[in-house]
């Protein structure tokens, strides 16, 4: 079922209604990772208290990991191209519920509530919603954007130089203090990605979202489940 955002506006005196976004609880479009992509791997940080807010977030009831089929179809194409060097995907986070997003934006203006720092530990809690590190509509939410890393076949850990949801200068991709490995790490996986079609960020090197993405004024709240 779907449901349109009315908003309105006044304009010489008169309320005027303004369609914005749509929100949708529609996930025929939508197809789990694991039934076009065999081997990948998960580690979903929403599940769990392991993140920046230190609790499990509304809308995560099972460690599973969601996408458009168009997004997954390219996602597979990624897959593939890293699998063939010795290569696996590792699964963070991919469709995430709008009450995910407005869960991490409660939690900012929640000045009781510092969550876990390690995941910013030298900027104000404040300061990743006015900094854009979270972001009150996330391409997340529409269902076409992955976060994600290398792992070798066995399972063994790739060096990325930084670890996932780090608000940090670190985790740019172009960022210069990290070893050689590191950074041809981070490239092996940017470029298979952009190949296959989805656009990278400049604040998270993990970060990609699918350049011809279905549903961009669209944002989902289906629970992950």
């Amino acid at each position: 079922m779907k449901k349109m955002v009315l908003m309105l506006l006044v304009v010489a005196g008169s309320l005027v209604p303004v369609w914005a976004d749509t929100i949708s609880t529609d996930k025929t479009d939508f197809a789990e990772i694991g039934t076009v992509i065999d081997d990948a791997a998960y580690d979903i940080r929403y599940y769990s208290p392991n993140n920046f807010t230190g609790n499990k977030i509304q809308g995560y009831k099972a460690p599973r990991a969601y996408m458009t089929k168009k997004a997954l179809a390219a996602l597979a194409v990624a897959a593939a191209d890293l699998r063939a060097q010795g290569y696996r995907l590792l699964i963070w986070d991919a469709y995430r519920p709008q009450k995910a997003v407005d869960n991490f934006v409660a939690w900012i203006n929640d000045p009781n509530d510092d969550g876990d720092k390690t995941f910013y530990p030298t900027l104000k809690k404040s300061n990743l919603l006015a900094g854009n590190y979270i972001m009150a509509k996330s391409g997340h939410t529409r269902g076409s954007t992955v976060d994600l890393t290398l792992i070798k076949k066995d399972g063994s850990f790739v060096d990325m130089g930084g670890t996932f949801d780090l608000f940090s200068e670190i985790s740019h991709p172009d960022y210069k203090k990290i070893t050689k490995k590191q950074k041809r790490n981070r490239q092996i996986l940017r470029d298979a990605m952009v190949k296959a079609g989805f656009k990278p960020i400049d604040s998270e090197w993990w970060h990609f979202t699918l350049k011809d993405e279905p549903y961009k004024d669209t944002y989902f709240n289906f629970d992950v489940e």
